[in-house]
């Protein structure tokens, strides 16, 4: 019998994965792809508060990004200098490689191309199901399989609601510029949310997201990259990756484990509503959950304090700007009046605060049980 299973091995997983392998847990790490660096969703913009707290992902990071610009339909522009290194692109390939060797090292077991299919929940373990027939006893379950989460489902646990689609292309770069930031406020190109393109020398990341019911994103990043090369702000090149899939924005899940297991990253809804940036949320989970089920193969009763409810508070301020950037951001006349707004002192530092501020997740106090997860 497994100590924990892991369905899914995206970033959540495979830092769930490398912790309960250092802390000495028994670790069935499952994915349905084929390799780790098969299919890569996430842009893999770090922020300052990650690159400083995690030294594990430093090789992996592109340079530092202090510029950022924000841009209105109508071409105004707020230019932001961060006090630091803001922001580094991961390249998440060999950061996702990295990982699992780094669980496997410490004695996770990887089973990849399997897909879950379901779950018996028993007194003290589960059952868990494949759709090749296969089953697997462990303690415990953890779900790391997304935002539509089946793991969630089954354990009966709380579920996301709401979601954008993002979807953007990876280009090499060429432009000799200091790496940069730059993000577009624009309903037609990005409704509910933002364009992007972030260039920090090596690679060039354009995206758009948005609610899925108002646009079709695909169509919006052709549009979007047509309006980049007129601009040279990007080349002829073409793509050499594609990336997307849908971002919760409701705020961490209240319901995110019970005695039988745990949900994490997108999976526990742990992604700022307003930004929807989720790995800093997503490594920090990750290490309290670790945490938690070391405790909980000792004593299941650990598990009650893995609870999403305790973190919500942090996101009440970010949910409310949520709602009233979903309402202003609909007419380009009021995002025009936003952008003249944010010229004055309290406004730019409302700005500074969204793109800056170090509060994408709470600090999370790790246990005497898991030292492995503080020297990790």
């Amino acid at each position: 019998m497994h100590d924990v299973t892991i369905i899914g091995a995206g970033l959540a997983g495979l830092q769930l994965a490398r912790l309960l392998a250092r802390g000495g847990a028994s670790v069935l790490l499952v994915d349905a792809r084929r390799t780790v660096t098969q299919s890569v969703r996430t842009t893999g913009i770090f922020v300052r508060r990650t690159i400083e707290d995690f030294a594990s992902i430093h090789p992996f990071l592109g340079a530092p990004i202090r510029a950022i610009g924000v841009h209105s339909p109508a071409g105004r522009t707020i230019e932001l200098a961060g006090e630091g290194d803001e922001f580094r692109v991961g390249r998440m390939r060999p950061l996702y490689a990295a990982m699992l060797q780094q669980a496997i090292a410490a004695g996770a077991q990887w089973l990849p191309e399997t897909a879950y299919a379901g779950v018996d929940r028993r007194d003290d373990h589960c059952e868990v199901q494949f759709r090749d027939g296969r089953r697997v006893a462990t303690r415990f379950l953890a779900g790391a399989d997304g935002a539509h989460s089946r793991v969630g489902r089954d354990l009966q646990l709380d579920q996301n609601t709401r979601w954008i689609t993002g979807v953007e292309h990876v280009f090499p770069s060429a432009s000799g510029t200091a790496p940069r930031f730059d993000v577009w406020v624009d309903p037609w190109l990005a409704p509910g949310y933002l364009a992007w393109l972030v260039d920090d020398g090596e690679e060039i990341h354009a995206g758009v997201g948005g609610h899925r019911h108002r646009f079709d994103p695909v169509t919006a990043l052709r549009a979007f990259e047509e309006r980049l090369r007129n601009e040279e702000r990007l080349g002829p090149a073409a793509p050499v990756e594609k990336r997307g899939g849908l971002i919760p924005v409701n705020g961490i899940l209240r319901r995110i484990g019970n005695r039988h297991g745990v949900l994490v990253g997108d999976a526990a809804g742990a992604v700022s509503p307003l930004t929807a940036g989720g790995l800093d949320a997503c490594m920090r989970l990750s290490a309290h959950a670790a945490s938690v089920l070391l405790l909980g193969i000792r004593r299941r009763a650990a598990l009650d304090r893995y609870d999403g409810a305790a973190f919500r508070s942090r996101f009440a301020s970010r949910l409310a700007m949520r709602w009233t950037f979903d309402l202003a951001s609909r007419s380009r006349s009021l995002i025009e009046l936003g952008f003249g707004v944010a010229q004055t002192a309290v406004a730019r530092h409302i700005v500074r605060h969204v793109f800056f501020g170090r509060g994408s997740f709470p600090e999370v106090a790790l246990t005497r049980a898991a030292p492995a997860i503080r020297r990790a």
